[in-house]
């Protein structure tokens, strides 16, 4: 009888019904939803918070030791096979998955939030400015990156190298063997699928009210709930017909689209903002977050008030934590044919520099206009109004008009992208981990998520879900343990082997040099 259940849609099926049950519950019982994923919240930011904390640090220093250690050689394929995709396509599609729409909409809220309510000493100063730009880059640096590095590169190693099915089951096949196959290994991919479209349910709902917002702020129309809906549901048109033309084209080519128009409005902010003060920013912040790395990294201030590290760290690594399985899924399925090292270097470093550097011109050119051209309105207006946040700044910019175009633009683009590719890895996870999975089970998801942040919409609950994807985070914070333990093991073992082949040849090469000297 279970093996009639765990057919080949068995993940399917089961993800679907558990994932419409928990938005039944939320959306009729949203008051006793509520009190229990809030209670549970509480409970692990509270009394657990020193276990994201702990861990996302090990990741860091996990995937710098993979950087440099005997292993970054290896390449996930065939040892001359040459990368699927070209590099800067590559990057593209994993900072649009990784990120995207995250930093546009954080880009200037984040530094100007931690100015004016800093999580010590005074708001609105110059020292609060400082501590400000030095947290976005914490929050938005290494540690995100590195968590999906761990699970992107295990993913990658044991579905590449390995030809195990593209499932989050099969990282673990060095610890559980064949019961990969079998309720166990169904049980993990369930729970990711689950995890994932929570999150990314809550991302398009958080993307919708973002675009509504830009549709008052650049057309004065009225940033409504039918507005909103209309959005999410135009938005579901675009990225099912981009989900039709595969992965190579669609998403591809969006993630390209979105990358240029970032480096784009990323000039031209730099151009015409505070261009000067924006580089002094960026270095100043870059030696101050190095700086304070290791004592923000493990920061949880057990002799004081908390509750800041609490509702914005905490809530951070869980929250990227949440996101790993699609992430990671996603980055694993372009990266055929990378080295680990050049995987380390593409996931861990370069997004991790960009993403600074976003942040730089963005929220330094806001902090800049406020604390030393005295615009202090901007702030109040940037904290009132999250959603309109880098609208607002660019109204203190020249070309303001072509500037908040241009960012509307990019936050379709990153919205459409990253139902894309979340709906392409739900595919992959609800067929056994199948490369390429059909586009009738990607539109079945597509619909499912925006579905799921329309009805949240509809009735306020898309905090709800948050809190309730940030639960689902806890388990998966030991499981990149475990993940981090199965690869090793299995790397060890290839490195051997490699060892081994490389001293047979050595001798084979000995033997016949001295079969030629003893002819001759």
């Amino acid at each position: 009888m279970l093996n009639k259940i765990l057919n080949r849609h068995s993940v399917f099926y089961i993800s679907v019904f558990l994932t419409v049950t928990f938005i039944i519950w939320g959306g009729i019982f949203t008051k006793n939803f509520k009190k229990i994923t809030t209670l549970i919240y509480n409970l692990i930011i509270n009394d657990l918070g020193w276990v994201y904390m702990d861990i996302t640090f090990f990741l860091v220093v996990f995937s710098v030791y993979l950087l440099f250690s005997k292993y970054g050689k290896i390449r996930l394929g065939k040892e001359n096979e040459k990368p699927e995709f070209k590099t800067g396509s590559w990057l593209a599609m994993l900072f649009g998955a990784g990120m995207g729409v995250g930093i546009i909409y954080w880009g200037v809220a984040e530094p100007v939030t931690h100015y004016v309510n800093p999580p010590y000493g005074k708001g609105y100063t110059a020292d609060s400015a400082n501590t400000a730009m030095k947290y976005s880059f914490f929050h938005w640096g290494l540690q995100p990156w590195a968590i999906y590095t761990v699970l992107g590169l295990a993913l990658a190693y044991f579905q590449i190298k390995k030809g195990l099915p593209a499932t989050i089951s099969s990282v673990f096949y060095p610890i559980l063997k064949n019961k990969i196959h079998g309720p166990i290994g169904k049980a993990i991919d369930i729970f990711s699928v689950v995890a994932t479209v929570f999150g990314i349910a809550t991302s398009l709902g958080l993307g919708a009210l973002q675009i509504s917002a830009a549709f008052q702020a650049l057309f004065n129309i009225p940033n409504t709930v039918p507005l909103q809906l209309s959005v999410i549901g135009i938005g579901t048109v675009l990225f099912i017909i981009s989900i039709s033309t595969g992965l190579e084209k669609g998403i591809q080519y969006l993630s390209n689209a979105a990358i240029l128009l970032s480096f784009f409005i990323m000039l031209l902010v730099l151009l015409l903002g505070p261009t000067f003060p924006i580089f002094k920013i960026f270095s100043d912040s870059v030696g101050s977050y190095l700086n304070d790395y290791i004592n923000m990294s493990l920061q949880m201030a057990p002799f004081s008030d908390s509750k800041w590290i609490g509702n914005w760290t905490l809530f951070y690594w869980a929250w990227w934590i949440a996101w790993c399985p699609f992430v990671g899924m996603f980055i694993a399925r372009i990266s055929k044919g990378r080295t680990i090292r050049e995987f380390v270097i593409g996931v861990l470093l370069v997004p991790a520099i960009g993403t600074y550097a976003w942040f730089s011109i963005f929220g330094g050119s806001a902090l800049h206009i406020i604390q030393n051209l005295g615009h202090r309105e901007l702030a109040k207006q940037i904290t009132s109004n999250i959603d309109l946040s880098i609208f607002n700044f660019f109204d203190y910019l020249p070309a303001s008009s072509m500037l908040s175009f241009i960012g509307f633009t990019v936050v379709i683009i990153y919205y459409i992208t990253v139902a894309d590719t979340s709906t392409f890895v739900l595919g992959m996870l609800s067929e056994r981990g199948k490369l390429n999975p059909s586009t009738k089970i990607k539109i079945t998801w597509g619909l499912i998520q925006s579905i799921t942040a329309a009805v949240l919409l509809l009735i306020g609950g898309l905090n709800i879900l948050q809190t309730a994807s940030l639960i689902v985070a806890f388990p998966l914070a030991i499981i990149l343990i475990f993940v981090c333990w199965s690869l090793l093991k299995e790397l060890k073992i290839e490195a051997d082997e490699i060892r081994s082949n490389q001293v047979h040849e050595d001798n084979l090469k000995i033997d016949s040099s001295k079969e030629k000297r003893v002819s001759l």
